[in-house]
């Protein structure tokens, strides 16, 4: 690496830093924020969304459902961003309940309130479901809030890692230390 230079995906204040390195730094300044992603059927979703939450300084996201995905979509992002799998919705749940986090669907349903005009718990858990199906009926129930992004074109909706992207940037403005970005 000091040979050839460091070539990876990281900021320039990280350059020549060991992995672990940069992963205990980043943990000093973690947000409270949680993001969820609930059975992806396109792996490469899942990458996207792990790396945004890296770029965000996300403390944790949190696989539900099957264990393997593309990691491709990260950008090598995973090797410094907390990731936990849950078998089923059912235990994410249970772990927002004891972690004391708001669960906070994010789908286009009836009767969600905008993204635009929300003011985000500072203590949550961002929950997206699946390209097509959405969020699953079990965690739409129990999310004590469930908001939408607006949209204005054709389409039904946009992409998931788009949406999480769109939502934790949300959550930044509203609760993040904007005097540490880079």
């Amino acid at each position: 690496m000091l040979r050839d230079g460091d070539t990876r995906n990281v900021v320039d204040a990280y350059r020549y830093w060991t992995r672990e390195a940069i992963v205990a730094d980043i943990d000093t300044r973690r947000h409270p924020l949680h993001v969820a992603i609930e059975n992806f059927g396109h792996d490469a979703n899942i990458g996207g969304v792990v790396r945004t939450a890296n770029a965000f300084a996300v403390d944790t996201v949190h696989i539900v459902g099957r264990r393997r995905w593309n990691r491709r979509g990260a950008m090598v992002t995973d090797r410094y961003q907390r990731l936990r799998h849950h078998d089923n919705t059912a235990e994410l749940l249970s772990f927002a309940a004891d972690a004391g986090l708001t669960v906070v669907a994010v789908d286009i349903v009836p009767g969600a309130a905008r993204l635009e005009q929300t003011t985000l718990p500072r203590d949550c858990l961002l929950l997206f479901g699946q390209e097509g199906p959405g969020i699953s009926e079990d965690a739409r129930a129990l999310a004590p809030l469930t908001v939408s992004i607006a949209q204005f074109g054709s389409t039904r909706s946009i992409n998931v890692a788009v949406a999480a992207g769109i939502a934790m940037h949300t959550w930044i403005s509203q609760h993040g230390n904007i005097a540490q970005a880079w």
